[in-house]
């Protein structure tokens, strides 16, 4: 019996191999009566599927360069460039997500970065957001005019308030730069900002006149509410000795009529008064 099934596994064994011959043979044979339409065929799908690779890749590119167009127009608008955003998942299901996100960027000279997590929850046919978490860091010289208003976001979680006010405190920011900087460079002999440019400080000096000095504290006041207003006061500084010869109560009614300039007129024709005022 043993060597019967021998016998058997053999011829098995050598008709398997006599049609793998016939399987090669017959291959050999399709390849070379059809092997250049093969290879045709091959290298059309090859050619059609690198097309549309590359069709892909060029929408792909266009796409990303108009959404490069809509941010930088975008940042023109509102003042406002993003440099990092990052979202982390915190918890998904049907009815609810929780996303920790983080931005950072900067408007104008100030550098802030907002940490804050977003819950949706959804029910029947209503889709609830809202914030759960705000950390906001904020970075600029400007900051201390703002700190206030910065902690009272964080309380009340209220981010887009948080952004429209930082690109109006930041308009204001620099047109108060803006109009020191052009006394500064317009008058240097009689203008001086002992704390830079971007500073609420002052100061106009006579240089016939030593001893007498106008002092111009600009601030810029943020209410809880996000309104933005700048408030601008004069400090006059005057020897004891000169106070005799001031008749007209010049050192004190002088708050009180820059302010009435001021309502008239607005900062920067206020201020330019008071520097001919010394100047002559």
């Amino acid at each position: 019996m043993e060597q019967k099934y021998e016998e058997e596994i053999q011829m098995l064994q050598q008709e398997i191999e006599m049609l793998e011959a016939e399987q090669e043979e017959t291959l050999r044979s399709i390849f070379i009566e059809h092997g250049d339409r093969l290879q045709r065929e091959l290298k059309s799908v090859y050619e059609e599927r690198g097309g549309a690779q590359k069709h892909t890749l060029s929408k792909l590119i266009t796409e990303v360069r108009e959404l490069e167009k809509k941010l930088r127009r975008q940042t023109e608008i509102n003042g406002i460039a993003i440099n990092e955003c990052f979202v982390k998942t915190l918890h998904k299901s049907e009815r609810k997500l929780v996303q920790q996100l983080r931005l950072a960027g900067h408007c104008s000279v100030l550098l802030f970065q907002v940490e804050f997590a977003v819950t949706e929850i959804q029910e029947d046919d209503a889709l609830l957001r809202r914030v759960t978490e705000l950390n906001i860091v904020v970075d600029g010289v400007d900051f201390k005019d703002f700190s206030a208003f910065v902690s009272r976001v964080e309380d009340t979680k209220d981010l887009l308030l948080f952004f429209r006010t930082l690109r109006t405190f930041s308009e204001r920011s620099e047109e108060r730069r803006q109009t020191f900087q052009h006394f500064q460079e317009k008058y240097p002999d009689v203008v001086s900002l002992p704390e830079g440019c971007r500073s609420e400080l002052m100061i106009i000096r006579s240089p016939q006149l030593p001893g007498i000095s106008m002092t111009i504290f600009w601030k810029i006041d943020v209410s809880m509410e996000g309104v933005v207003k700048p408030s601008l006061e004069l400090l006059l500084k005057m020897p004891d000795q000169a106070r005799e010869f001031d008749t007209k109560k010049v050192m004190e009614n002088g708050s009180d009529y820059f302010q009435s300039l001021l309502r008239v007129l607005g900062a920067e024709a206020s201020i330019e008064g008071l520097i001919r005022t010394v100047c002559l």
